[in-house]
């Protein structure tokens, strides 16, 4: 089978997020980016030594489009932080498969770690200082990660919360009453109103 003579981390990180994409992070396997590239098994160790370096090749190619310039320094803190939250949200939800990898590799990603850089930076300029500016940097990271999980993997307007409507309303009245009106918050209103109950929790 042919192959390349050579390849870039680029290449292997194409063809790896490739795979996830139109099968799935599970299908994610040394055999399965070999024959996406073209090549044998053990010539793609050649390249990387198991499947945890092409995830990390992986978050890189997809974090690294993430734009971690620092927002206008004239807006609110809290408008610099949501500019942040959805720079990352709109660039990690491309590729949804992808989130749990962000998780896996976030202390190893330079795209984490810029990213993060920024928004510390911005909750440092509004007072947030130690302890607090752990919970406040995590419990961003959490929300979108998961914001992005739910939007794309199981978004709360889908079979699901159909399903849930049909429960007996004895046992589960606040759950059948709330999965009807998810069914009218679209996923922008969903993230930007969640992004909103947590900067009111972060106020310095």
């Amino acid at each position: 089978m042919p192959r390349p003579r050579s390849l870039t981390p680029e290449q292997l990180a194409s063809a790896a997020l490739a795979v996830i994409d139109r099968d799935g992070l599970a299908a994610l396997s040394m055999r399965a980016v070999a024959k996406e590239l073209g090549m044998s098994t053990m010539a793609l160790y050649r390249y990387v030594a198991d499947r945890g370096e092409l995830e990390l090749l992986v978050v890189e190619r997809v974090l690294n489009d993430v734009d971690t310039g620092m927002p206008d320094p004239a807006a609110s803190w809290r408008e610099q932080v949501s500019v942040m939250a959805r720079r990352l949200r709109d660039t990690v939800g491309a590729h949804p498969e992808v989130v749990p990898l962000t998780v896996a590799h976030r202390h190893h990603s330079l795209g984490v770690l810029r990213w993060s850089e920024t928004v510390l930076a911005v909750l440092t300029a509004a007072g947030l200082e130690g302890e607090r500016r752990v919970v406040a940097l995590r419990g961003l990271l959490s929300y979108v990660i998961g914001a992005i999980q739910l939007e794309h993997l199981g978004p709360l307007a889908g079979p699901g919360t159909t399903a849930i409507t049909r429960l007996s309303p004895t046992d589960f009245p606040l759950m059948t009453r709330t999965a009807r009106d998810a069914r009218d918050v679209g996923p922008d209103q969903e993230f930007l109103g969640g992004l909103t109950m947590l900067l009111d929790g972060l106020e310095p």
